[in-house]
């Protein structure tokens, strides 16, 4: 819409800007500026005979708001108004419209039939049709462009086309509505404020038993329990539900374990794919369970992925991809696109290439974006073309505040969260207040969730809720608790058929389980787990299972002084032996290495890191591998040169890079300590010596303590180190790899941001659900377990299966119809397999309702 000048907030440019950039051709603009000519006379690009065949004026009064406008609106300001002007031609003013471009003026002043501008939209010219894509404009739409300008060109003064302040930046504080019975809930006060608004009535709420189940697969992504399910059912409270809520949030590892995917896809992080056997890709597993079962507020957990030490990194270094790539996939071109779409809501990817065609976003925003993660200028290409110009740092909100072009890289970074997490920025909370309100409800207050700059369907709504997370310490638990304590979050469940633009909230959306939930929920109804997690990280020190404190400081050790700076290519081998008076009670190892590490335990070998472990802290036991006297510890640490996975020659200034070795063994007998850390004591041997005396063992340095730059570990890595073995059985798929029945329902392989998956079947899912040879494999194991213990009593079986998977007994006709099933197979482990397909093929097991 226009800014009305007399009852809006100043636009961001008063003016056209500077445009150092070239920009690309708009699929919707009506890219005049390239045919605009240089004089005020123009080339007529149409013969006679065209001008004689276009379509005639409008014989009516032009009113500019209600027929010039719109076309504006959907056809010109995508590339030459809100801030854009390609080829110098904006159209933000009247003035400016009657300026021209680079090539002159638009138009003759009461001579539509002469006026270039009437040329180009009329698409009689084949080489100079605006827009170059998308509509065309219509034969009416061309005639009333023809009688505005015959009739005078009027234009109100108090309508432009200025770059407005997007929706959702600014925090806004409302006030609640007063109470009233059923609605001493503040959140529920603001929709029946909204259901009023639409003449609409409340609808019911759930039963108890659908909202346990609701409730238990949103906070920890797994059905009820059939006992603790029970209880709930028995609660007389009247606030059992809120104090249900509160108990489920409070299992950290439940809430951890199933949050994790949710978070997994909005950081691409995954545990194998492009990028992680060569280095070129790194997780963030272990930083991202441990701030996940710690609930670490919001702001931190947001500063700690944008200014990342080396447990976070992985996210903002995003993948090194191999070979030639476009210039828009650059490691900090995707930390702009990454940053700007989990945090702000915004798509840059667009923008990344050209001046945006789907919202006012330019290339100069999402270059100078990705320039605070740039350690040298960048330069700007277009469509992959260089142009020859370096971008400028620049945050994507000036009203926002600016960031420094001469600060460090570190100083960049610290200021870039100083930005999104300050309190001026309200687009942070809306943000993951939107992304959690769609999770839970099934559709964005904001959509698509990933166009913040557009209004919300109720900005109360999102207002207060973003407040009110805000005011509560950016806390995301109690984020949950507002919404699933709300009788809001309660009501029956609706399909969803409206189109964003059209929708009108009657209720949470019906939703079907998530790719991992519906793995979980097999293996818990089958008694199953998944066996090993995919990563080393132990889980015990995001769940503080920490043991006593350690009385030794590790150093970060290297053959040479300065390594933490710059060290040349090379391994080595280093060493420490010990003796220990018996076999210890407990002995853990961890240990980080950059660029990678190979452990060797008294000659066995026991792990190694990727080939690229950039100095995550990993987590061994050693119980079982050290004995009563002398151990001998082996950490053959590398570091390799760099290299940019696109085959270009390394610059000879950038070969030597920052090497060292971290390592802490705890080691307990009884109460008796005997830790060994890495400091001088150890020794190091080249890893590949080039003469026989060049293998002599030389005395490593101590670089300093955990905190050291550029790794800054600090408390995580200690944390780990002082962490008890984590013997938990895997019971969720957020910890093991895709396999093909997960890839099947949607899992993404987490190489782009992943907002929001697919919620339609597909014919893949319904081969795989049919015919899968790992789903064929997982009911004929589950059938297996779940007869074991019962000694093969099939109606406690049955009655068991119908509990875990449907949240309730099996009806009289149900039992007895699963008895037949099951009978009628060639044997109880096949009829049983069959009964888990049947029950997981139902609506009911598959969709949240």
């Amino acid at each position: 819409m226009p800014v009305v000048t007399h009852s809006s907030p100043l636009p961001v440019h008063s003016t056209p800007p500077p445009h150092a950039l070239r920009t690309a051709g708009s699929a919707f603009g009506l890219t005049l500026a390239l045919a605009l000519s240089a004089s005020s006379v123009h080339a007529s690009l149409l013969t006679a005979e065209q001008r004689a065949s276009l379509p005639a004026p409008a014989t009516r009064p032009v009113d500019f708001v209600r027929d010039i406008q719109p076309i504006f609106e959907a056809s010109c300001v995508q590339c030459h108004g809100r801030g854009k002007a390609k080829g110098s031609f904006s159209i933000e003013t009247r003035a400016d419209f009657l300026a021209g471009g680079d090539r002159g003026e638009p138009i003759v002043p009461g001579d539509s039939a002469h006026s270039l501008v009437v040329e180009m939209i009329s698409g009689l010219s084949p080489d100079d049709v605006m827009p170059e894509k998308g509509k065309r404009l219509s034969a009416e739409q061309v005639g009333l462009f023809r009688a505005w300008i015959d009739q005078g060109l009027v234009w109100p003064d108090s309508v432009n086309f200025h770059r407005q302040e997007p929706a959702n930046l600014r925090p806004r504080e409302v006030g609640t509505p007063a109470a009233a019975p059923g609605l001493e809930h503040p959140l529920d006060r603001w929709v029946d404020a909204y259901f009023r608004g639409q003449g609409a009535a409340w609808p019911k709420v759930v039963d108890d038993r659908t909202f346990a189940r609701r409730v238990w697969f949103d906070t920890i992504g797994l059905p009820p329990p059939p006992d603790a399910l029970a209880e709930f059912l028995s609660d007389p409270a009247p606030n059992r539900r809120e104090r249900l809520v509160q108990r489920l949030l409070a299992d950290n590892q439940g809430y951890a374990e199933h949050w994790l995917s949710f978070w997994n896809d909005l950081l691409r992080n995954d545990y194998r794919g492009t990028g992680y056997i060569d280095g070129g890709r790194k997780q963030i597993t272990g930083w991202l369970y441990t701030a996940l079962a710690r609930n670490v507020p919001y702001d931190q957990f947001v500063a700690q992925l944008i200014h990342p030490n080396a447990e976070a990194e992985g996210f903002t270094r995003g993948i090194l991809w191999r070979g030639a790539v476009n210039a828009s996939m650059v490691p900090a071109m995707q930390a702009s696109q990454n940053v700007a779409q989990v945090f702000l809501g915004v798509n840059l990817k667009c923008a990344s290439c050209h001046d945006s065609f789907i919202n006012e976003y330019t290339l100069a925003d999402a270059y100078g974006l990705a320039s605070v993660y740039a350690d040298e200028p960048l330069e700007v290409a277009e469509c992959d073309k260089p142009t020859g110009e370096f971008a400028q740092v620049k945050f994507l909100y000036a009203e926002l505040g600016g960031i420094d072009p001469k600060a460090s890289p570190e100083a960049r970074k610290q200021r870039l969260v100083e930005l999104i997490t300050g309190q001026s920025n309200g687009r942070l909370p809306r943000t993951i207040v939107n992304r959690f309100w769609q999770r839970l409800l099934g559709h964005g207050l904001v959509e698509p969730v990933d166009e913040m700059d557009r209004p919300a369907w109720s900005p109360e709504i999102i207002d207060w809720l973003a407040e009110d997370f805000v005011a509560h310490g950016y806390d995301l638990k109690h984020l949950l608790t507002r919404i699933l304590t709300s009788r809001t979050y309660q009501l029956e469940s609706v399909g969803l058929n409206e189109k964003p633009e059209t929708f009108v909230f009657r209720g949470p959306v019906v939703r079907r389980l998530s790719a991992e939930q519906f793995s979980d929920s097999l293996h818990f109804m089958t008694l199953g787990d998944y066996g090993k997690a995919a990563t080393r990280y132990n889980r015990n020190v995001g769940l503080s299972d920490l043991g006593d404190a350690l009385p030794l400081r590790p150093s970060w050790i290297w053959p040479t002084a300065g390594a933490e700076r710059a060290a040349a290519p090379g391994g080595y081998v280093f060493k420490r032996t010990f003796t220990l008076p018996s076999a210890p009670t407990v002995a853990t190892l961890a240990v980080a290495a950059d660029d990678n590490y190979t452990l060797r335990i008294n000659g066995s070998q026991l792990g190694n890191s990727a080939r690229r472990a950039s100095t995550s802290a990993d987590h061994y036991d050693l119980t079982p591998h050290l004995c009563a006297g002398e151990n001998v510890v082996e950490l053959i640490a590398e570091n390799l040169p760099p290299d940019d996975h696109r085959g270009d020659p390394i610059p000879a200034h950038k070969i030597d890079n920052p090497a060292g070795l971290l390592a802490y063994l705890r080691i307990r007998i009884g109460d008796q300590v005997h830790d060994v850390a890495t400091d001088r004591q150890w020794t190091a041997v080249p890893l590949r010596p080039a003469t026989p005396a060049a293998a002599a063992p030389l005395a490593v340095v101590e670089l300093g303590g955990t905190d050291l730059s550029p790794w800054r570990l600090g408390p995580d890595f200690l944390d780990v180190a002082a962490a008890a073995p984590d013997t938990r059985p895997v019971a969720r798929a957020s910890l093991v790899a895709a396999d093909p029945l997960m890839v099947a329902l949607g899992r993404p392989n987490r190489e782009q941001v992943v907002t929001v998956r697919q919620e339609t079947a597909t014919t893949l899912q319904a081969l795989e659900m049919t015919n899968g040879g790992t789903l064929a494999a997982l009911l004929r194991a589950g059938a297996q377990r779940v007869l074991s213990p019962t000694g093969g009593d099939l109606p406690t079986v049955i009655d068991g299966l119908y509990r875990r998977s449907l949240a309730r007994p099996p009806t009289e006709a149900e039992r007895a119809l699963a008895l037949d099933l099951v009978r009628a197979a060639p044997n109880p482990t096949a009829g049983i397999e069959d009964l888990i397909w049947a029950l997981t093929m139902l609506p009911e097991f598959q969709l949240l309702r």
